[in-house]
């Protein structure tokens, strides 16, 4: 049995493409393996807080160091990561905001990338050698944008700051079986939008 966590990002909340790309998926899945469990963990229509200076100080005192001044900063932030060290697969619904993001994503992310949590320096020094602590997870990327071309080689490949990023960061805390799918030219709706969005789900569908 696999612990499934799907984090959906979208400010919207019927309107939004992203999280009925993440209620397909979820569907597709639970008739493959009915018995794995699905916790679902919300940033967009949720606030995600952002971290500040007491945060950033907190983090980098040793746990066995911690005062109660500097545990409480880190409550959400322990929460989130215990959340992520218990699951086995990851789904992430995210919108293409501003070529990028959503900023509610953005303050998650924020919050469970920690040092000796999710990655380390392998010296135990800043060296720039990280290593992931998040092992043996894996990972799916539903995203949904308006226009098109934003994978590798594509017209507006420079523009992609949403799957790119989130490929780099969740692989430096150790995530490297990832997998995205990605739903193209909202903007335009129509034929075009549909064919897209049948695409993606046809993709879905033949996930082993």
């Amino acid at each position: 049995m696999k612990k499934v966590l799907i984090i959906n990002a979208s400010v919207r909340d019927k309107r939004s493409h992203s999280r009925a790309l993440t209620q397909f998926f979820a569907e597709n899945w639970k008739s493959r393996y009915p018995e794995d469990t699905f916790t679902y963990r919300e940033v967009g229509t949720e606030s995600i807080p952002h971290i500040d200076k007491a945060w950033i100080t907190s983090a980098f005192v040793k746990p066995s160091e911690r005062t109660e001044a500097n545990q409480s900063p880190l409550l959400l932030s322990d929460q989130l990561v215990k959340e992520l060290k218990d699951h086995d697969i990851y789904v992430i619904g995210s919108p293409m905001y501003n070529w990028s993001i959503p900023s509610g994503l953005k303050a998650y992310i924020d919050q469970i990338m920690r040092i000796n949590e999710t990655w380390k320096f392998r010296s135990g020094v800043p060296d720039g050698d990280y290593v992931g602590l998040l092992e043996n997870k894996k990972m799916f990327i539903l995203s949904s944008r308006g226009d098109t071309g934003y994978d590798e080689n594509g017209k507006n490949a420079h523009m992609n700051f949403q799957t790119t990023y989130l490929r780099f960061i969740f692989g430096i805390m150790g995530v490297k079986d990832i997998t995205v799918f990605s739903q193209d030219n909202e903007e335009f709706g129509g034929e075009i939008f549909e064919r897209s969005k049948q695409k993606v789900r046809d993709s879905i569908s033949l996930i082993e």
